[in-house]
């Protein structure tokens, strides 16, 4: 790649997961990278979680937590779902996107608006530059009251504790009874029981999307409702999770390109981004290697096409009756299991996207149905 005088080829800002993913790999591939973070040596505290088969290879198989063969979800009625599921081990994680090949700086990036001139240097807030032939933009979305958002608040206790919440199972990955105490047409939320690997259990009451979600303090409610319904006391002075972020990016286009969340990697019918950004992170890499837009790599036509149908699915689950919710997802985790990955995974399976949407749509109930309808005309 071209670099003019002391310029590097990448400046990366933003280290989460798919900042520090999209230097690791860049850097591997020999190019002069610079990864600005204001904490870049911080641990992750969030719960990173996958669909095992959506890591790319190239992560290796050293990086879980925990891992469920099988897990679980009760919309209606039970149902296993024959997928693995994984928590990531973030300590793990980090040393596999080493950074030893990064020139990584602490600081605050200044980057300019969309209408700018296509951008050459990172301006940092203590008067610093950096100058590099491509830069790109992971810092992650925040919360904006124009933007969906998903929000839980979870506890972590022993999996003695946790066993009558789990009804003799290893986890629940959406558990909608309504056994939470929420007001007869409040928005909903699930338990999401997750084992952490160690002997212990996250217990997660979740909003999946709202605009906004609903408020930890509701969700803290619903959780000790839940799990008290069904004999378990939260221990005091426990680990404790609290969970807010949109589940949409901001409408943006402009000089510096994105990468993860920002990007609008996040799906916005679950709010999962981290293993979309990891799988997309070689594709983007491609293209810097070759001197090629990134975006334009990162978001071909099938891709953009596949965003627009996510959109719409997440129109329709805010216009959702809370009432049908539990019906609604009974109904979607019945699909044959390549209809499920596609709509969940699939991020350039159109065809796949469009058949999940459409088997769902002829199975939910009528008034659900109505629903899916008005927000496929909203969305066109």
């Amino acid at each position: 790649m071209p670099s003019a005088g002391s310029a590097v080829d990448l400046a990366v800002v933003g280290l989460g997961p798919a900042g520090r993913a999209l230097a690791h790999r860049a850097a591997a591939r020999g190019l002069d990278v610079v990864g600005i973070d204001p904490h870049p040596h911080r641990g992750w505290r969030a719960t990173y979680a996958v669909w095992v088969d959506e890591v790319p290879g190239w992560l290796g198989d050293d990086v879980w937590r925990a891992r469920v063969r099988r897990p679980r979800v009760h919309g209606v009625g039970e149902r296993v779902l024959d997928r693995a599921y994984g928590v990531f081990d973030n300590s793990a994680l980090r040393r596999r996107l080493d950074l030893s090949g990064v020139r990584v700086i602490a600081g605050s990036a200044e980057l300019p608006a969309p209408s700018a001139a296509t951008v050459r240097s990172v301006a940092l807030r203590d008067g610093a530059r950096i100058d590099a032939h491509r830069v790109i933009d992971a810092r992650g979305v925040r919360p904006s009251p124009a933007l969906a958002e998903q929000t839980a608040f979870g506890v972590v206790v022993s999996a003695d504790v946790a066993a009558p919440a789990l009804g003799g199972g290893d986890a629940w990955f959406m558990d909608w009874r309504p056994d939470n105490a929420a007001e007869h047409g409040a928005p909903p939320s699930f338990l999401y029981a997750m084992p952490l690997g160690d002997g212990t259990v996250l217990l997660e009451e979740t909003c999946l999307v709202g605009r906004p979600g609903l408020l930890l303090g509701e969700l803290r409610r619903r959780l000790v409702a839940r799990l008290a319904a069904r004999g378990v006391r939260i221990p005091a002075g426990g680990t404790v999770e609290r969970v807010r972020f949109p589940v949409q990016a901001p409408n943006r286009a402009g000089a510096v390109p994105a990468f993860g969340a920002r990007a609008g990697l996040m799906h916005p019918g679950t709010g999962y981004s981290v293993a979309a950004s990891l799988s997309a992170t070689d594709v983007v890499v491609d293209a810097l290697v070759d001197d090629r837009d990134p975006s334009r790599a990162l978001w071909p036509q099938s891709a953009r096409a596949v965003r627009a149908l996510r959109e719409m699915g997440l129109s329709a689950l805010l216009s959702l009756e809370p009432t049908a919710t539990a019906g609604f997802f009974d109904a979607f985790f019945a699909l044959p299991a390549d209809r499920q990955r596609a709509y969940l995974s699939g991020r350039t399976d159109v065809a796949g996207t469009a058949a999940a949407m459409w088997s769902l749509f002829r199975t939910v109930d009528p008034s659900a149905r109505r629903t899916l309808a008005r927000a496929g005309v909203r969305r066109s």
